[in-house]
């Protein structure tokens, strides 16, 4: 792919895709150069997040009309067809913005990509009960994206899609809502949380929750309520016991989604690749007092709870496959295993024994910052796969990293590969080799890594 200097992409901030009212599906808008503000648009209301705040996200300008995107491309592309990258990114379905500095496209739109940003309706706002509003955002991007991608040198024809962590999972959804299916060709998964998606019985359960907490019994209620009480209400529920942090999320046989969200993503004929971090749970464990201190007797009951019947054994395991890793380090392996890397395995698995094409690969290179604790923490993947490693706040998560540059060169260089051609420089992932690229100071093709904590979890 031909590479141009990044001074030469041309970002085109906050254009306006879509419009929707509060629980309304969103309308797709015509656009005209010289529409954009300029400036990156509103985001969706929300709470910032630890995470969030880590990222150095701009909360300054919320507004319900949030339903932006920005564009990263060749100042000189008129007619070029490159293929096109759309970010969907993170948050847990409640926080997050197309804007963060850490998702700036440029370097990868430098490889002779076209980069797009979005934002979408999240929370109570994008997923209170089934009707998926945040997924019908995503689905109306792309729709905008086939219609006005060329204006940017831009192949209609060959769309990316790729996010990370709830991003990724959806971008598991898109792979399975049928009015999508013409409007992106490839997918690329970065730490999913598949766990998020959930059926009509947790959405029912969930929204019940929220109407509880309001005080309302009804959608048209929560309609008449200023932002504000939404939002308050939002982080009751949000502090509520849960197992798969679900309370606001994609829901299957929802608005524009099948009931078996995984099932029809798997049977998805398109080439997708999916991807996990080694240590991704440590982000939320390392600085949770509940868990920072870990003693043994917390890992041995948490092994004694996840692996009942079977804990001697998946403690012996655990211990050996980890050596020297402490009680905090463990217990985030097994919340690591539980939450992301087996639900990505087994989208592969199912996606293999189809036919459908699939790589994989495990992210495991470890961060100096805050003394080693964070390893190779969710997230910590984003600076290498845009090629960011100086966005400001990356240093203080990457910390003191040494030449780290070859790795992001290589992850962005393979995302960018993918999305003009549809394959990785690695093989395909099928259930007998299981291969799988380790991407860490040295990247190299491994054969179903860890096999003996994959059976674990089976």
């Amino acid at each position: 792919m031909s590479q141009v200097s990044t001074a030469d992409i041309r970002i085109t901030k906050g254009i306006r895709y879509a419009s929707a009212g509060r629980f309304d599906a969103p309308t797709l808008l015509p656009y005209k150069q010289g529409d954009e503000l300029g400036e990156f648009g509103p985001i969706c209301p929300q709470i910032p997040g630890m995470l969030e705040q880590l990222l150095g996200q701009d909360v300054s300008k919320m507004d319900e009309d949030c339903l932006y995107l920005n564009v990263f491309s060749s100042a000189t592309a008129s007619s070029d067809k490159l293929p096109v990258l759309v970010w969907i990114h993170g948050g847990a379905y409640v926080n997050g913005a197309g804007s963060i500095q850490w998702y700036d496209g440029s370097q990868l739109a430098s490889r002779g990509c076209v980069v797009v940003t979005i934002n979408y309706r999240l929370g109570a706002l994008g997923y209170l009960g089934d009707g998926n509003y945040g997924t019908l955002d995503q689905i109306c991007s792309l729709q905008w994206i086939q219609k006005n991608i060329a204006l940017f040198g831009g192949d209609p024809n060959n769309v990316t899609i790729f996010g990370e962590s709830a991003g990724g999972s959806a971008v598991v959804s898109l792979l399975a809502a049928p009015e999508a299916q013409s409007l992106f060709h490839k997918a690329w998964s970065m730490s999913p949380s598949i766990r998020q998606l959930r059926d009509a019985d947790s959405a029912k359960k969930w929204q019940k929750s929220f109407f509880d907490v309001a005080g309302v019994d009804s959608l048209d209620k929560v309609k008449e309520m200023s932002l504000d009480e939404i939002l308050l209400a939002q982080s009751k529920v949000l502090s509520m016991p849960n197992d798969g942090y679900d309370m606001f999320s994609p829901t299957g046989g929802g608005n524009g989604l099948p009931t078996d969200i995984i099932a029809v993503a798997a049977a998805n004929k398109k080439p997708v690749c999916v991807g996990t971090n080694k240590d991704e749970s440590l982000l939320f464990l390392a600085f949770d007092p509940a868990h920072s201190n870990a003693t043994v007797e917390q890992w041995e009951k948490v092994v004694a709870r996840q692996f009942a019947g079977n804990e001697t054994h998946a403690k012996n395991m655990y211990e050996s496959a980890r050596p020297g890793a402490s009680p905090l380090q463990l217990i985030a392996a097994v919340a690591t295993d539980h939450s992301f890397r087996r639900p990505a395995q087994q989208l592969c698995e199912e996606r293999a024994a189809q036919g459908a094409p699939s790589w994989m690969y495990w992210f495991t290179w470890a961060s100096p910052a805050f003394g080693g604790i964070l390893g190779s923490a969710h997230a910590l993947d984003i600076p290498f796969a845009f090629d960011n490693l100086h966005a400001p706040g990356a240093d203080m998560f990457l910390g003191d990293a040494g030449n780290v540059t070859p790795l992001a060169k290589r992850f962005a260089d393979e995302i960018t590969q993918f999305a003009a051609t549809g394959k990785t420089t690695w093989e395909p992932f099928d259930v007998f080799t299981r291969a799988t690229l380790r991407l860490d100071s040295t990247v190299e093709l491994l054969n179903d890594p860890e096999p003996e904590l994959r059976q674990l979890h089976s």
